[in-house]
This record gives C-alpha cells, sequence and structure tokens, in this order.
C-alpha cells in the first residue's frame, strides 16, 4: 500500500502514513494533541481541521457548511488521506485545570474514633534485629521475618523482588534496627499474608509519616485527596478534568475510542497523566521538611465507573458496552503502583474498589458507603447525576441499582454554548414573564462566555415557564420579543447579545440543545421511575433523596423538579452530599472494616439493565416532556403553570 507524507503547517513537521490512514491518527501519531470529544464517531464536528494541500476523501461532512468544505476543513476523524497533503490545525480548546470544586474544597471530619493501630492496614513496625556473625550466617531475610514474628506477632510476609535487592544495604545502614512497613492486610483475600512495602533504616519511637491516596476518576474530573493515615486527617485534595475529555465525552465514546488502533493505551495513559499531575498538586499543598513526594504515598484507594476503571489498568472495555454487557472484571485483585503506572511508592497498594456491573462501578459502591444507605431505615434514592447517572435505589433491607446514560448535556457538552463550570459560565438565570428579559449569574463575576450545568437546569425550567418553548420543547415563535430568532440550528433564544459575552459571540440555545437536554433530563428520571416500580413502591414513597457527584451539590432542587429530572417531593427530602465517591474511597483507605463493607455492598447490590427492559423505553418517552407527560406526577409544577396562566 502506497506511503504518504502528512505535513503539518505550523511546525513543519512531518509522518509517513498509508493510503486510507484517518486525519485523526496522523495527526496523533506526530505527537499532537486533538480534542475528538464524541470518540471519534462523527458526531460533534469538534476535530475539524483544514487540508490546505493535497487529496483527501471525506466520508462525512457532519457539522461542516460548503463554505468550510469549500475553504478545506474536513472531519480529522472522518476523513482519510489520499495523497501528500498539508494541515493547518485550528487552536485546540483547552480545558481549563481549576475547577470550582479544586478551589473550594470541602473540610473532611475524620471518622469518630479513629484508632490507627486498630482500623489502618499500613502499619510501621521498629525491629531490632541480631547482626550477624561467624557463628550465626542466617541469611537476611529470614533475619528480617524471624525479627518480625518475635516482635510483631506476624507469621509470614511477602516483598517484592525490587525491594528484596535492597534489604541488606538498607539493615547495614541501620546498624539491625529498622522501620519496617507493611501492608497487613488484603482486601480482596484476607488469606494472604502480610506484604513489605519499604524497609527504612532507624527505629523510631514515633512512627514515621505514612501517607495514603483516595483517588475517584470520574468521566469528567478526577479527585485526589492526599491523607496522613496516622491522624486520618485529609491534608491536601485537588481535582482536575479527566484528561480523556479529549477522546470522549462519555464513557460510550471513550469505549469506542479505545477499539481503535493505540486509542485505549492512549487513553489509559492520559488518565494516568491526570492522576500523577494531582499526586504532585497535593503533595506540594503540604507543607514539610523535606518536601513531600508522591513516592512517599504507600497506598491508593481507587473508584471509577467501570470503564474508568478499565481503561486505568488497560482492560479493553468493549463488552461493556455489546450485548450482554458484561465487564472483564467487577472486583480487581490488589496490584502494586508499578503494576498500574501510578507514581507513588513503587511497591505501594493500590486498591481498585469494587464495581456491580457494566455501569454500575466502585464510585456508586462508594458512595453508597460514604452514604449510608446501606445502613438507614428510610427508603432512600441515591442518584450520582453525572455524564453515566447512576441510580440507586433502598436501604438497609435491600439495594436495587440501575444506570442510565444522561450523556454530558448537563455538563455543559452536548450544547452549542454549554461550557464547564469554570469562570466565565453562567450557573444561574432567571427569565422576567412579562418582557421575556433575562438576568443571570456567572462564576467569576466576568463577562459570560458560555452555560453549565446548573445554569441550563434553571434555563430550561425559565424557557418552559414564561412560554419560551412548550412542553414538547418546540419554540413559542409568536412571542413579541428579539431574542426569539430563527438561527443556523433551528429557533433559538438569546441569553446575551455579543455585545454582553466575554468573546463578543451571542451566547443562545437552540432547538437541538433542547432536545438533548430533554434527552438527558427523561433519561435520569426514567431510570429511577422504572427502579421504582421494578420493586413495586411508588415515588411518593420515598423518604430522601441523597444526591452525589460534584454536579450535584448545584442543582437548584425547585428548577430540577419543575423540568422533571428530579421526582416531585417535598424539597426538605433532598440532601446534597457533593462528591461521594472520593469520600468513599477515603474511608476505605482508613479503616479495612469499611473496605469489607464496601466488598458487601457490592454483593448486596441487585442490577437491573435498563436496555433489556421496554418499561425504560416507555417511561423514556413519557419523561420526554416538560415536565412529563402525567401532570400528575409533578403537582407542585402543575400549580405553578396554572398560575402563570393566570
Amino acid at each position: 500500500m502506497a506511503k504518504h507524507t502528512v505535513t503539518f503547517e505550523a511546525s513543519g513537521d512531518t509522518v509517513q502514513v498509508k493510503t486510507g490512514t484517518l486525519l485523526s491518527e496522523a495527526v496523533l501519531r506526530a505527537g499532537i494533541d486533538l480534542n475528538q470529544p464524541c470518540g471519534g464517531q462523527g458526531r460533534c464536528g469538534r476535530c475539524a481541521l483544514q487540508v490546505t494541500e493535497g487529496d483527501v476523501r471525506r466520508r462525512s461532512t457532519i457539522r461542516l457548511s460548503e463554505e468550510d468544505i469549500a475553504q478545506g476543513f474536513a472531519l480529522a476523524c472522518q476523513t482519510v488521506v489520499e495523497g501528500d497533503i498539508q494541515l493547518a490545525i485550528p487552536p485546540q480548546e483547552k480545558i481549563e485545570r481549576l475547577l470550582t470544586s479544586d478551589r473550594a474544597a470541602a473540610e473532611v471530619t475524620v471518622p469518630p474514633g479513629y484508632n490507627p493501630a486498630q482500623a489502618q492496614v499500613i502499619q510501621a513496625i521498629p525491629l531490632t534485629l541480631t547482626p550477624p556473625d561467624m557463628s550465626d550466617q542466617t541469611d537476611d531475610w529470614a533475619r528480617l521475618t524471624t525479627g518480625l514474628r518475635q516482635q510483631a506477632g506476624i507469621e509470614q510476609v511477602q516483598a517484592t523482588l525490587g525491594l528484596l535487592q535492597r534489604i541488606g544495604d538498607v539493615l547495614r545502614a541501620g546498624e539491625w534496627e529498622v522501620t519496617a512497613i507493611l501492608d497487613t492486610h488484603s482486601p480482596d483475600d484476607s488469606d494472604q499474608p502480610p506484604r513489605l512495602i519499604e524497609l527504612l533504616p532507624g527505629k523510631e519511637l514515633i512512627p514515621p509519616p505514612l501517607w495514603g491516596a483516595a483517588i475517584d476518576i470520574g468521566t469528567t474530573t478526577v479527585t485526589v485527596w492526599l491523607v496522613d493515615l496516622i491522624t486520618g486527617q485529609v491534608k491536601a485534595q485537588a481535582a482536575q478534568y479527566n484528561q480523556q475529555i479529549s477522546r470522549g465525552e462519555d464513557v460510550v465514546s471513550r469505549i469506542i475510542f479505545a477499539g481503535k488502533n493505540g486509542g485505549g493505551e492512549n487513553l489509559r495513559q492520559l488518565v494516568l497523566d491526570t492522576i500523577n499531575e494531582l499526586l504532585e498538586t497535593t503533595c506540594k499543598r503540604v507543607k514539610s521538611d523535606p518536601p513531600l513526594q508522591p513516592v512517599d504515598i504507600l497506598k491508593a484507594t481507587v473508584v471509577g465507573n467501570s470503564t474508568m476503571m478499565h481503561l486505568l489498568l488497560g482492560i479493553p472495555p468493549e463488552y461493556i458496552r455489546k450485548m450482554p454487557f458484561t465487564t472483564t472484571v467487577n472486583q480487581v485483585p490488589t496490584l502494586t503502583a508499578h503494576e498500574i503506572g501510578i507514581d507513588i511508592h513503587p511497591d505501594g497498594t493500590v486498591d481498585c474498589l469494587p464495581g456491580v456491573a457494566s455501569y454500575v462501578g466502585a464510585d456508586i459502591t462508594a458512595g453508597v458507603l460514604s452514604s449510608g444507605i446501606d445502613s438507614t431505615e428510610q427508603v432512600t434514592l441515591f442518584m450520582d447525576v453525572g455524564t453515566n447517572g447512576e441510580i440507586v435505589l433502598g436501604s438497609r433491607e435491600w439495594l436495587v441499582t440501575c444506570a442510565c446514560s444522561a450523556g454530558p448535556a448537563f455538563e455543559g457538552a452536548g450544547v452549542g454554548d454549554g461550557m464547564r463550570a469554570t469562570k466565565g459560565a453562567i450557573e444561574d438565570i432567571w427569565i422576567n414573564a412579562a418582557d421575556l428579559e433575562p438576568s443571570f449569574r456567572v462564576i467569576g463575576g466576568v463577562k459570560p462566555r458560555g452555560i453549565c450545568g446548573s445554569g441550563l437546569i434553571a434555563l430550561l425550567a425559565e424557557i418552559f415557564l414564561t412560554g419560551v418553548i412548550d412542553k414538547a420543547g418546540n419554540f413559542n415563535t409568536n412571542q413579541k420579543t428579539n431574542r426569539i430568532r430563527q438561527g443556523q440550528h433551528g429557533w433559538e433564544y438569546v441569553i446575551c447579545f455579543g455585545s454582553e459575552t466575554g468573546d463578543g459571540e451571542d451566547i443562545v440555545i437552540n432547538h437541538v440543545d433542547v432536545d438533548n437536554l430533554l434527552r438527558a433530563k427523561a433519561a435520569i428520571y426514567a431510570g429511577f421511575s422504572v427502579l421504582a416500580e421494578s420493586v413495586g413502591i411508588p415515588l411518593d414513597w420515598v423518604e430522601q433523596v441523597l444526591i452525589g457527584g460534584s454536579f450535584g451539590k448545584y442543582i437548584n432542587v425547585e428548577k430540577a423538579i419543575e423540568i422533571g429530572l428530579l421526582p416531585d417531593l417535598a424539597w426538605d427530602k433532598f440532601q446534597f452530599l457533593g462528591n461521594t465517591a472520593v469520600r468513599g474511597a477515603y474511608l476505605a483507605l482508613l479503616d479495612h472494616q469499611a473496605r469489607a463493607q464496601v466488598k458487601e455492598i457490592a454483593a448486596r447490590m441487585t442490577y437491573i439493565e435498563l436496555s433489556a427492559d421496554n418499561k425504560f423505553y416507555d417511561a423514556f418517552m413519557s419523561a420526554m416532556f416538560l415536565p412529563h407527560t402525567d401532570l400528575s406526577r409533578f403537582p407542585s409544577v402543575e400549580a405553578a403553570i396554572t398560575s402563570e396562566a393566570k
């Protein structure tokens, strides 16, 4: 097959590719970052490049105008090389690394009565050993294990080859007084002997600092808590967007991307880069002498949905999205940091908490632990409102769970002027019913650049209740206002004109955006309504609704009910818990009993696959209206509509 030269205008760099190679593959081979938010499916149109010279073949021209094509623009994921070409790559959208959740990290309370000697599996054990001489030539390893047995009651211990290679030098540097740091308990197999992580020269009466990390790999955001395992205190927190976003904004897009040539390894490296950068950040935030380094961290507890966990471990996730929707593994054996590529101590323990099924992962089992659903008498609805909306219903007696693909609409993606909750995002909005003029609040108090998830929920409620759109999401074009107009993608409502915005461009919501938001909210509502129906419980029997996820805490309950995203219950039944996944990881990191409880939670949860249930499709279609086709489910909204009509 013929080979062709791809030249990149900005740098002059070139790569050699075969005929039929996708432009996206050529760009990545050149080491150039390229955003592919839909995972290379040709849906989003945001990987457009300009072919300034040479021959290509476009498989699809979605989201490209005739003028764009005439100027040489092509979708990188849908266009193949057919000769020597020259490419110009437009500036790529950069994800802001500083999140609202990072700026305002919550204070974390240490569990009452925390006792590291009883709860913590990472232990520092001081030892005094008898030096060898000509009359006692016992080997160093046997001498160390004998000391552990006689002085600490530890009968067996295991160690990696790398540690064995250093033991002789450490014992002699400490003059046979050493501190052994062990992981004394294996969460996946309690019959496994303790494992030696590190051996330090010298014996201190006060144990050295022992550090751990709780890591939540979200589809959108990765969060790290740095923990002092002696005191149980969270010493530093950091969060940033998952770098995998550039390869797909939802799990299905990433699974598809992972199945392409080298895609899985690319995604694995992106999430490792994200985690390792956050570990560096948290260490820098701890003031210590000498400075704390990630290599000083001895254990990490990791949570994430099933796809994120597979991608972290380099396990192909393709079967998660293929019937009958199975994971390769729900309960990952304990691994070392070196095996995975996480930059803590190479022999440090990495404990991936257990998941339940293809779309209900460790982030939800950890969320159930931290929210206490498994121990409450109250019938509880727990929701993690995110890209992959996971739902749990139950109490201490029973737990059922499901997942519904809400998509990234409520996280700012899938909406033309949507953005993530960073500086310049409209986070709340009100519309005057008399003249349809908006007012809004912007993160950072600057000119707006777009609208984030909480703002989109408020906006959808406002344009519905003020009559800008009807219950099916269609625009009422007879309204006397210049804010409702015909746009590039059909009818739209202008939130801000260009003179008011940070980039001089109008900020609008159009019919396509409304449809994406309706689908997202319908999926979530249908998910928990079918879950309740499956166990024969009316939604009004629910005694409390717990909402997890960093996005959840910014939701306006009133507005969310008005659009049919949340059930119409008394507002005092709703609680916003923030990031329950990372808190669950933190609890499991501190206490081996909490870790065992997570395993028990995973075993207790009954998973319902919604895609195999025709009731879900019917419920979804009914929820595609504002707030619902059955208005009797939303009496408070019905009253508000009646009031507006008067």
